[in-house]
């Protein structure tokens, strides 16, 4: 006989773990941290997805792809972005497996395959993208961008759960680029009410929008905007986040852009997730 389901007043966290895994949601891998979705759980994430993805797409967003890897030395362009995550990131340093001389049938890291600049298995891909549309924008006419990519990310974080925290995680982040600072502002509300309208009538969860407080900005923004959801032992939970980035990342960068007057001028940043 299966065991039951730990009741909500005996141990919260408990009775949620136990509906996720006898719901048959997910199950424990064997990567510390990370987890399996099964069938009937990714079938979820589906749904949400394409629920989601169309709301993107009807509010002029288009999905793109960026690298897993990010460079060492990109990633600490901006050094706000990069303190803020540095203690949890997953860093690849060589490039090659051998047959261990010394243990047959075993392998260890081959020490010529060193690569000559580590690469952080991304955390968040700000760094990446904005190297790339350094390269995509030269003038107004190039602006905005409106850019969305879903992917798996990776936080090394130490204490982990089932979907709410996980090593490696399934999710979207979205990246613009404007000409002024009002244009980014509006942008990072409006996919912030995005969210909430998602959340609250698609999921039926209620939520309060509002502003970080400095402590609790993302990395390497002006602010955080976010939609916290209530817990029914009364914690809060952050449920979606949009970031007015300001000039950090086009200025980390180099991004620049020619106004119509013949000025160069910093591009204006938003992301969110």
């Amino acid at each position: 006989m299966s065991k039951a389901i730990t009741t909500r007043q005996e141990d919260y966290a408990q009775w949620y773990n136990d509906l996720i895994l006898r719901g048959g949601l997910a199950d424990y891998s064997a990567v510390r941290g990370c987890m399996v979705i099964k069938p009937y759980g990714f079938a979820l994430w589906e749904n949400m997805r394409d629920e989601l993805d169309r709301m993107f797409k009807e509010t002029g967003h288009q999905n793109a792809y960026f690298p897993l890897f990010v460079p060492k030395s990109l990633f600490e362009a901006e050094e706000k972005n990069a303190e803020g995550f540095a203690k949890e990131c997953a860093v690849v340093t060589h490039y090659r497996l051998k047959t261990d001389p010394n243990n047959k049938g075993k392998l260890i890291v081959d020490p010529e395959a060193k690569l000559e600049e580590e690469l952080v298995v991304r955390p968040t891909s700000e760094a990446i993208i904005w190297n790339t549309y350094k390269d995509w924008i030269q003038s107004y006419r190039d602006l905005p961008i409106l850019v969305n990519q879903w992917a798996n990310v990776v936080r090394w974080e130490m204490r982990t759960r089932l979907f709410l925290r996980t090593a490696e995680f399934l999710w979207q982040e979205g990246h613009t680029a404007h000409a002024t600072a009002e244009e980014a502002i509006e942008e990072t509300t409006k996919m912030l009410d995005v969210y909430a309208h998602f959340v609250e009538e698609y999921m039926a969860v209620p939520v309060i929008k509002g502003v970080k407080s400095p402590a609790e900005r993302f990395a390497g923004a002006e602010d955080t905007y976010c939609i916290e959801a209530l817990m029914q032992d009364g914690k809060a939970l952050q449920a979606g986040t949009s970031h007015f980035l300001g000039q950090n990342f086009a200025k980390a960068f180099e991004v620049k852009y020619l106004t119509k007057e013949n000025k160069q001028e910093y591009v204006w940043a938003t992301s969110w997730g």
